[in-house]
């Protein structure tokens, strides 16, 4: 399955977004509205629009990151949040990142990578973590597509993937998820080993 640069492009370019909700997701902004630390390094990999970031940005987090393997959802923060530094927008593959973050924030990037890279995903997200460092965010509880992007799994599937490199604070299913997405979604928040 090749989910290529190329692919993920012609997705924004299409409109072809569904798994977009327009604006952060809740659970993600309750969660963002309880830390106090605006200096933490936040990487959101995958980030597409990233509504994530912008509300960060806003609230005065002064290193928050988007990594995605396509520059148009990239060009697209850009020109809705002129003020959000460039350097922070990073166009290459999250796989291939080398530098260190103190929290990792996941929203639909799991779910949009070929299952095959889970493992890796839950390798390279410690990796990329400092010491202590978290892995917060959402993953589907919910069988959904099986040849295309979203895949979803299960709350044993994931343990099996994190518990070698992280300790799971929670992974429970989220009570306060966008409308779309009740009944579907584990709010995660994970420490690194």
């Amino acid at each position: 399955m090749e989910l290529s640069e190329t692919f993920w492009n012609n997705k924004y370019l299409n409109n072809k977004t569904g798994w977009d909700l327009g604006e952060i997701s809740n659970p993600l902004k309750e969660y963002f509205d309880q830390v106090e630390d605006k200096s933490l390094r936040i990487l959101i990999p995958g980030g597409g629009n990233s509504y994530e970031a912008e509300y960060l940005f806003n609230l005065g987090f002064t290193n928050v990151y988007v990594v995605d393997i396509a520059e148009e959802p990239l060009k697209r923060i850009q020109k809705r949040v002129p003020n959000f530094p460039k350097e922070n927008l990073i166009h290459a593959n999250f796989f291939e990142l080398e530098d260190a973050f103190d929290l990792i924030i996941e929203q639909t990037f799991f779910c949009a990578i070929n299952p095959e890279l889970r493992a890796e995903y839950a390798q390279k997200t410690s990796e990329l973590l400092t010491e202590k460092g978290k892995l917060v965010g959402l993953l589907f509880d919910a069988q959904l597509n099986e040849d295309h992007p979203p895949f979803g799994g299960s709350k044993q599937e994931y343990e099996e993937y994190f518990r070698p490199y992280f300790t799971v604070d929670k992974m429970e299913a989220c009570y306060n998820s966008s409308k779309t997405r009740q009944g579907m979604e584990l709010f995660i928040k994970m420490i690194k080993k």
